[in-house]
């Protein structure tokens, strides 16, 4: 179980440092630096991530809905806000706080696409969108 929530996070992870992140190694500063010579493959790759995101976006309203979102948040926000009250995080710092709120994303994302193995392990029960997967059931 562990393993399957771990690659959802790191799929979401993944989706969203590639969007963006602080370093000049992401789809934002290249499309930036390459639109006039590269419209096409921008647009292409553009088009590729907003698939991407709408799939986790619709998944995750899905299964935890606006409301879970917001709690998931709330618990990532007050996670902050202790280390805050520690000493231990600095939010003057824009690209520490940049890269938090970019792990909280994702964090979001794959809280979103791992709920239903969640909740299956948790209740015992099987959603009825889970009914075509088996390999979970069997064992």
């Amino acid at each position: 179980m562990l393993k399957k929530i771990l690659i959802r996070w790191a799929a979401a992870l993944v989706l969203v440092f590639i969007t963006y992140n602080p370093t000049n190694f992401n789809f934002v500063n290249w499309a930036r630096a390459n639109y006039d010579i590269q419209l096409s493959v921008v647009i292409l790759l553009g088009l590729v991530l907003f698939v991407a995101y709408a799939v986790f976006v619709r998944a995750t309203l899905q299964s935890i809905g606006k409301i879970g979102i917001g709690l998931v948040v709330a618990v990532i926000a007050v996670l902050l806000w202790v280390l805050y009250d520690k000493g231990l995080l600095d939010p003057g710092n824009a690209t520490v706080m940049t890269w938090i709120g970019l792990v909280g994303l994702s964090f979001v994302l794959g809280i979103g696409l791992s709920w239903s193995i969640i909740r299956r392990r948790i209740s015992g029960q099987l959603d009825v969108r889970d009914s075509d997967d088996h390999d979970d059931i069997d064992q």
